[in-house]
C-alpha cells in the first residue's frame, strides 16, 4: 500500500511538473514570436512526454478495453505533436496529420464504450453547427482549401461527439471527464484556427487558439492515467479472487 501511494505521488509531482512547462512554453509562444519554432516544438514533445508518463504507470494495470485506450490514446497524442510541428511551415500537412490523430483519439474513446447511435446524433448535431460557422458567414478566404476544412471538421465534430456521448455512461466517469473537457477544448481551439487562418479579423483568435489548444493537450495527455481505473464488473471479479 505505501509502494503504491508513493508511485501516486511520484505520478502526481511529473504531471504537475510536465503540465506547467507545458503552460510555460504556451505562454512563451504566445508573448515571444521570434522564438515560436522552438516553443511550440518543446510543448508539443512535452504533451507526448506527459502520455507516456502516464502510459508508463498504467502499463499491465487495466483491464482489456481500457488497455487498448491508452496504445490508440498515444498515438493520438504523438500525431497531434506532428501535426503542431508541420502546421507552421506545411499547414495542409499538419492538418492531415492533425486529422490522423483525431480518428486515433475517436477509436481510443470507442475503446472505452462501443459506438451507438447516441455518439452519431451528438456529433451530426456538431457537424452540423460546424458547417453553418464554415459555409454561411461570407469572411473566409480558404485559397482552395475548403474541402480540407470540412473533412477536418467532419472528423472533429465525430471525436468531440463520442466524447460527449461517452460522459453519459455508468464507468470511467472521471476519465470521461477529462476526455470531454480536453476533446471540447481542442475543438473550440481549432475554431479560433479557423479565424485565424482563413480571415482577416485574425487578431485575438491566434492567442485563444494557443491558450485552449495546450490545456486540450495536457488534459488528453492526462486522462491515460484514469486507464488503471478497473470496471465495477472487474473490481467484483477481483475481490472475488
Amino acid at each position: 500500500m505505501k509502494n503504491i501511494f508513493l508511485e501516486n505521488k511520484i505520478l502526481l509531482t511529473l504531471n504537475i511538473v510536465l503540465a506547467l512547462l507545458i503552460i510555460c512554453f504556451d505562454i512563451c509562444l504566445i508573448n515571444m514570436h521570434d522564438q515560436a519554432y522552438i516553443y511550440k516544438v518543446l510543448a508539443s514533445v512535452l504533451f507526448v512526454v506527459l502520455g507516456a508518463v502516464n502510459f508508463a504507470y498504467v502499463y499491465k494495470r487495466t483491464d482489456q478495453r481500457n488497455a487498448l485506450f491508452k496504445y490508440f490514446m498515444l498515438i493520438g497524442l504523438v500525431f497531434a505533436c506532428a501535426g503542431d510541428i508541420f502546421l507552421i511551415d506545411f499547414f495542409i500537412i499538419g492538418a492531415i496529420l492533425f486529422a490522423i490523430g483525431h480518428i486515433f483519439f475517436l477509436i481510443s474513446y470507442c475503446m472505452l464504450h462501443k459506438p451507438n447511435w447516441l455518439d452519431l446524433i451528438i456529433s451530426l448535431c456538431i457537424f452540423a453547427i460546424a458547417l453553418i460557422v464554415i459555409l454561411v458567414p461570407q469572411i473566409y478566404d480558404f485559397r482552395g482549401m475548403l474541402p480540407i476544412v470540412i473533412v477536418y471538421a467532419l472528423v472533429i465534430s465525430f471525436m468531440l461527439g463520442k466524447a460527449i456521448s461517452n460522459l453519459t455512461r455508468k464507468e470511467y466517469k472521471l476519465q470521461n471527464l477529462w476526455i470531454m473537457l480536453g476533446s471540447l477544448f481542442f475543438f473550440l481551439s481549432d475554431l479560433m484556427l479557423l479565424f485565424n487562418v482563413f480571415t482577416d479579423i485574425s487578431g485575438v483568435f491566434g492567442t485563444l487558439c494557443l491558450v485552449l489548444y495546450y490545456p486540450a493537450e495536457i488534459m488528453l495527455a492526462m486522462s491515460i492515467y484514469y486507464a488503471n481505473r478497473k470496471t465495477p464488473e472487474n473490481s467484483a471479479k477481483i475481490n472475488e479472487n
